[in-house]
């Protein structure tokens, strides 16, 4: 593909994200610096650009493009928080986290979607990033609390032992519904009376699985 047919896709990528919701500034930065086509191997590596969730190894996808840049922007990031996301997938929401905060965390169940994701960090001189096989239901206590929590697989509730990790003054964002029905993605603040919720839109994400994934 020439380099002008590149950049043509990748302004209407961009145009594509603005369209659909996504009009934070660093946001857009973000999605602009991190190249999805990285994310992105095999056959569907032409399809990068497109607004489209696609399959990744180990059964899991990768999220479309709107979808990343509104739950990213519904996290209301600062340069100087922490961040857990659950559900390190291809890693792409991760990458685009680690030009908005200061510390990203990210667990996966998938042993080999953590390995293939710190690799490519590695390559990208994303340094900021901490990639780790875990059981992402329960959180990662061991660097709680976070200022920020991303959950990027469906849950039936929000996940108490998440919950518990937020800092007050929090937000995590997690879809919540049943796997085989269209879920609703929510905004939780901790506050110092409990949490608020917010529902911001309809969504559907792949069901958050306790346990370590076989190889």
């Amino acid at each position: 593909m020439s380099e002008d047919a590149d950049a043509e896709r990748k302004m209407q990528f961009m145009f594509a994200l603005r369209s659909r919701g996504v009009t934070d500034a660093r946001v857009l930065h973000a999605m602009e610096a991190i190249d999805r086509q990285r994310f992105v191997t095999g056959l569907f590596a032409a399809r990068a650009y497109e607004d489209m969730p696609l399959p990744i190894g180990c059964g899991q996808t990768i999220s479309q493009p709107s979808v990343v840049g509104l739950m990213t922007q519904a996290l209301e990031l600062s340069p100087r928080d922490k961040v857990l996301e659950v559900g390190t997938g291809s890693g792409y929401q991760a990458a685009i986290l680690s030009q908005l905060a200061r510390r990203i965390y990210t667990v996966d169940r998938h042993r080999r979607l953590v390995r293939e994701a710190q690799a490519l960090f590695d390559e990208l001189g994303l340094v900021n990033i901490t990639a780790m096989t875990a059981d992402g239901s329960h959180g990662l206590p061991e660097q709680a609390p976070f200022d920020r929590i991303i959950v990027t697989a469906a849950a039936e509730d929000p996940p108490g032992p998440l919950l518990a990790q937020l800092r007050v003054g929090g937000i995590m964002v997690v879809p919540v519904g049943q796997s085989d029905t269209v879920q609703s993605l929510i905004r939780v603040r901790r506050t110092e009376a409990g949490f608020e919720y917010d529902e911001l839109r309809a969504v559907r994400f792949v069901p958050l699985v306790e346990g370590i994934g076989q190889e």
